[in-house]
Order: C-alpha cells, then sequence, then structure tokens
C-alpha cells in the first residue's frame, strides 16, 4: 500500500510540475510575443496587440521600467526580455523542485 501511495504522489507531483512549465512556458511567450509585435510596429489599437500588451503588462514582474533607454522598442525589448528570462529560469527551477520530491 505504501508503494502505491508513493506512486501516486510521484505521479501527481509530475503532473503539476508538467503543468508549472506549461504556465511558465506560456508567460515567457505572451512577453516574447509582446517584443516581437513592439519591434514589428505593429497597430496598438489591434485587438490581439492589446491582448498581448495588457497581459505582458500582467506578467513583466514590475521590471517594465527597468531600462530607460532614449528609443521606446530598446526599452521594450530589455524590460519585457529580462522579464521573460526571469520566468523561464524560475519555471525551471520550480519545476526542478516538484520533480526532485
Amino acid at each position: 500500500m505504501a508503494t502505491t501511495v508513493g506512486t501516486t504522489m510521484r505521479q501527481g507531483l509530475g503532473i503539476i510540475a508538467t503543468i508549472a512549465r506549461v504556465v511558465g512556458l506560456v508567460i515567457v511567450a505572451i512577453l516574447v510575443a509582446h517584443i516581437v509585435l513592439t519591434l514589428l510596429d505593429a497597430n496598438p489599437q489591434n485587438f490581439l496587440t492589446e491582448f498581448v500588451a495588457d497581459w505582458a503588462g500582467q506578467f513583466n514582474l514590475g521590471l517594465g521600467d527597468l531600462f530607460t533607454p532614449e528609443q521606446p522598442k530598446l526599452a521594450v525589448t530589455l524590460n519585457y526580455g529580462v522579464a521573460a528570462i526571469l520566468w523561464m529560469v524560475l519555471t525551471a527551477v520550480v519545476v526542478r523542485l516538484l520533480r526532485r520530491v
């Protein structure tokens, strides 16, 4: 019985780790999409551009004004790029911890 409980717990933690990895990758994809849309001068009034920008603003970890270069595109690239890298690292650490338990 103890073996079954341990196996079930490992499977559950594996599922949770997979969900955490997918959520982290979706957040990184949103941040990268915002950078790409900004660099390509996407129409800011377009629904998709607004949607991505709103969600990226939620996930930027307060780093939206970390760097303040003269060029707005460079500012978005640096600030949201750093946030995307931090999300990737944070996701990797959480997934590794969950899989190690």
